[in-house]
């Protein structure tokens, strides 16, 4: 976890620089979701103060409501929790369902990454 949280800390100090793009986390879920419980538990309080958190805040969205104006994804959502990043409104990347604290780390480190300037 410590390994992921550096490389991920790396990789977010230039897309937290990048003040441009208006980056996002959207975290699809619905009521009785019990990995969107668990994430909660292991990340949610803590995601805010992160580098990831700083450069894509979160967005929680119902997973059956309709979608804000503002956001272009490739396709609609089936599963709780699915996790997509969007800059300037567009999906960028996407994590379907909550493999655990250490890989949706280095997952999610992975999309910021590469939507980060010269990334």
């Amino acid at each position: 976890m410590l390994l992921c949280g550096m490389v991920a800390t790396i990789a977010l100090s230039a897309a937290s620089e990048q003040a441009e793009a208006d980056m996002r986390l959207l975290m699809f879920e619905e009521p009785g979701c019990v990995w969107c419980a668990r994430w909660n538990a292991d990340v949610g309080g803590e995601y805010p103060i992160t580098p990831e958190g700083r450069a894509a805040p979160l967005m929680r969205l119902q997973l059956r409501d309709p979608l804000p104006e503002d956001i272009s994804l490739v396709s609609r959502p089936r599963y709780t929790p699915t996790f997509v990043v969007v800059s300037d409104g567009e999906e960028v990347g996407r994590i379907e369902g909550y493999p655990g604290e250490d890989f949706f780390w280095g997952l999610l480190g992975r999309i910021l990454e590469r939507d980060a300037p010269n990334g």
